[in-house]
């Protein structure tokens, strides 16, 4: 069981661990021994994620969610299974706890009086340029 906050904790039935073998550093060794551990969340089945939380997630794993509804972590960074695991585990509490935040809600502003007389005066100075292109006249 990983505990996330105080009311959310997701339970092992939700979590599937797979091991395979992984590239990278090892030697011989990581031909013979699967380290590389992937993890699978049944997001969009689980009971203990509110709709809100489950769509913010659903956006921030991007590629990682599945079209089942599943988000898969997988990780080979180190030479021991144990400690793929525990990354594992720990990637999945952080992208859930980057999920429980509500963003912030963007209230709108008008331009500032300022703002509105500078885009005025460029406008302006622009035009004149663009006058200034015209045929000449030699009369």
């Amino acid at each position: 069981m990983i505990k996330i906050s105080d009311d959310i904790e997701i339970a092992d039935w939700e979590l599937t661990e797979s091991f395979v073998r992984a590239s990278g550093p090892g030697g011989q060794n990581v031909n013979k021994v699967a380290t590389a551990v992937e993890l699978r969340f049944e997001a969009a089945r689980s009971p203990n994620l509110p709709p809100a939380v489950k769509a913010r997630l659903k956006r921030i794993a991007g590629r990682r969610w599945t079209k089942d509804g599943a988000l898969i972590l997988q990780v080979d960074e180190t030479r021991s299974q144990a400690r793929n695991r525990e990354i594992a585990r720990d990637r999945l509490a952080e992208l859930i706890t980057r999920a429980l935040q509500a963003p912030k809600r963007r209230i709108p502003t008008k331009p500032t009086l300022g703002s509105k007389k500078r885009r005025l005066d460029a406008k302006a100075r622009r035009g004149a340029v663009k006058s200034l292109r015209g045929k000449i006249d030699l009369d």
